[in-house]
């Protein structure tokens, strides 16, 4: 095994021409002299003529490519146009989860909001701000469609296998093509990949192994400017995801593989500014998830011993979920962790043996492989509170950088398996590598069909995990948004039946049963949600607009002032109060909350047509008309601001248009399948054609 991951020093070969087995076979690159000497010292001899040359290529007709560099780039080529096959279900897939927090935002959206999204950790749903700025392009380029955002995530990944092989290449390591399609079409990295959120993912992987290669650049040249661009690199990478700064530790790990031992200033001291920094990035995301996402609580109340236990497990589960990919799911089972069974203690034990093993025998290749994993893993293995630990200790996406060890590592032994690539046998290895690749890249593609729709995600997550609460959950939310209210009633009690103490199902279903008039039931189940989580902002919004229902008017007040205490630019909240102002008549205070959540959300087309009423009371016909035009312009088929804008126009006394835009309300009511308000504003018109005043 040692043989496998010693560098060596070859001299540069001339150009020369293959066969197309010969082509196929640098899939999974080898060195002509078939194998890699472990002490850095053999040499690869050129041969002396052209027959010299077709002995050490083998016997067949040239080869159609003259150079070298030609086949590699019709390999790349060819390794982006698989990937894109590869991942093909999810070209027009939908969003899932969360992708709703992260792509942009209405309130987010200007020029501010992208300020915001550098200034304001708690803006965005995580601070990686380099990430949300992608996405804040991505929305002026393509809104709301998911499509590009796909097609974005899929190019990421398969530019970043392209730079895997790169870095492979530079580091003589075997099968680096190899290493690069396992990568681009592993199953496992499917997660990553289909999920929009995971942008994190791909786009901080870009940069991870773009900051990798210039500081092999530079560990060649010591060169500023290959450090400059490496250190900006980083920097990027760490404002894509936090996990990038596991990169000084492993070019380390590479450096002692290649040279056998580490030198404090040639090696480690140019990295102190890439420790330094890595650590800063990564105490301040652990302040981040605890402060702004919940990673704390009861859910993550573990001793030292059940954090060891916990990484010893997750392992074994990733490294397992790499050598056998099947049943991945969305979210896995959370382990039920406790010091004192015993049988735990086995997968911390294993992990250790293994290693103990590894540097007993002094098998450098495989131990470098390893120790790259666990340390890429570290930041997700238990010892730091991450947001997922709430439902599950694994996740798919947690291992898409970690995994480029193993796989480094299977596609450097597959190429060294005994008489796999022989000259009398040349189809043998490149067919074995293409069988392996192409049920790899079926496994993909099967399981990219699971991330076409949340209700696909969440069903299939529930068949592999049906004690998962948060499925359940979720797709309670996707049926109330499809209008099946109850049946998202049935999936959040199934949810509350799992986990009772859970304060997003309780503001759920609190919310659902309130759209079926379930007024004193959905108080309780939203009240109890605040019990559980005092700063659930969108819970006192719900709770809030329960007791305006109920009369309450003064109570759903003190929550809308409870939910802006909590985030002053919470733009529904702004509106929600502004509504309960208007109501009591307090015009004045509904008009400054009505235009602060315009300078939150400027394109909030509710709040637009709020003011516009607030402003017609207050005698500001001109201003209110604006506003319905602008409500109108958000959202041109917006029944109520058409029928504002109407009833505005009547009171500047232009009759006309103000029956046009009646006329046009009823329309659009109708449209909409809203008989009956489309029946209400044909009464109003009909009396105002009698002689009656036109708005009462």
């Amino acid at each position: 095994m040692q043989q496998l991951f010693t560098a060596h020093n070859a001299a540069k070969e001339a150009p020369v021409r293959r066969t197309i087995p010969q082509m196929i076979w640098r899939l999974s690159w080898r060195e002509e002299g078939n194998s890699i000497e472990p002490d850095m010292k053999r040499q690869t001899k050129r041969p002396a003529n052209k027959q010299g040359l077709e002995a050490m290529e083998g016997h067949g007709v040239a080869g159609f490519l003259p150079s070298s560099w030609r086949q590699d780039w019709l390999l790349g080529f060819f390794l982006v146009i698989v990937t894109i096959i590869a991942y093909q279900p999810v070209w027009h897939a939908g969003s899932i989860w969360d992708d709703d927090k992260h792509i942009t935002p209405p309130e987010l959206r200007s020029l501010n909001g992208l300020v915001r999204i550098w200034t304001q950790p708690g803006a965005t749903q995580q601070y990686y701000p380099l990430v949300h700025s992608v996405f804040w392009v991505e929305y002026k380029l393509w809104g709301d469609s998911t499509v590009g955002y796909h097609w974005v995530n899929i190019l990421l990944h398969a530019f970043s296998a392209l730079l895997l092989a790169k870095i492979l290449r530079q580091l003589k390591i075997p099968g680096a093509w190899l290493a690069a399609a396992l990568f681009a079409l592993h199953p496992v990295e499917v997660e990553s990949v289909a999920w929009i959120t995971e942008l994190k993912n791909t786009l901080s992987g870009v940069f991870y192994l773009s900051a990798a290669l210039a500081w092999l650049g530079f560990d060649r040249s010591r060169n500023r400017s290959n450090y400059a661009a490496a250190l900006g690199l980083f920097l990027l990478g760490l404002m894509s995801k936090t996990v990038v700064a596991s990169l000084p530790a492993a070019l380390l790990v590479v450096f002692w593989w290649q040279r056998g031992k580490l030198s404090w200033k040639r090696d480690v001291l140019p990295l102190i500014p890439f420790f330094i920094t890595g650590i800063g990035a990564g105490l301040f995301t652990a302040w981040v998830e605890r402060k702004f996402i919940g990673a704390e609580g009861a859910e993550f109340n573990f001793s030292i011993i059940e954090r060891f236990l916990i990484a010893g497990r997750d392992i074994w589960f990733y490294l397992g979920k790499l050598v056998w990919p099947v049943d991945l799911a969305f979210i896995y089972h959370r382990w039920n962790v406790s010091q004192a069974v015993w049988w735990q203690y086995l997968f911390p034990a294993a992990a250790l043996l293994l290693l103990g093993v590894l540097v007993w025998r002094r098998w450098r290749g495989p131990l470098a492989g390893l120790l790259f994993f666990v340390g890429t893993l570290f930041p997700a293995l238990g010892f730091f509170n991450v947001y997922p630990f709430r439902f599950s200790f694994v996740a798919d996406h947690f291992q898409y950088l970690a995994s480029l060890g193993p796989l480094t590592l299977a596609a450097a032994g597959i190429t060294a398996l005994p008489g796999l690539f022989r000259k009398g046998k040349p189809f043998l290895g490149p067919m074995a590598c293409a069988m392996l690749l192409l049920v790899l890249g079926t496994l993909t593609w099967k399981q990219c069909g699971m991330y076409a729709s949340p209700e696909t995600l969440w069903q299939k997550t529930i068949r592999l995990n049906p004690d998962c609460w948060m499925a359940y959950n979720w797709l309670g939310l996707a049926s109330e948004q499809s209008g099946r209210v109850d049946e998202a009633v049935h999936c959040f009690q199934e949810a509350l039946q799992i986990n009772p103490d859970s304060a997003e199902t309780h503001n759920n279903l609190g919310q659902a049963i309130l759209q079926e008039g379930q007024l004193d039931e959905a108080i309780a189940h939203l009240q109890r949600a605040l019990q559980l989580h005092p700063r659930f902002k969108e819970a006192h919004l719900n709770l809030g607009h329960a007791l305006v229902k109920k009369g309450s008017a003064d109570e759903a007040i003190s929550q809308y002032q409870a939910a802006l205490r909590i985030d002053s630019h919470y733009a529904e909240a702004h509106n929600n109060l502004a509504n309960a102002f208007l109501a009591r008549g307090q015009l004045d205070e509904a008009i400054v909350h009505f235009q602060q959540a315009l300078e939150t959300r400027p394109a909030y087309a509710e709040a637009h047509n709020n003011l516009s009423i607030a402003l017609r009371q207050k005698g500001r016909v001109d201003e209110a008309i604006a506003h319905c035009q602008q409500a109108l312009e958000i959202k041109p088929d917006f029944v109520e601001a058409r029928y504002n804008l109407g009833v505005a126009l009547g009171q500047k006394g232009r009759v006309d248009e103000a029956i046009a835009n009646y006329q046009k309300a009823i329309e659009l009511a109708r449209a909409a399948g809203r008989q009956a308000m489309a029946e209400q504003l044909d009464g109003e018109l009909k009396r105002y054609e009698a002689g009656l005043p036109f708005h009462q």
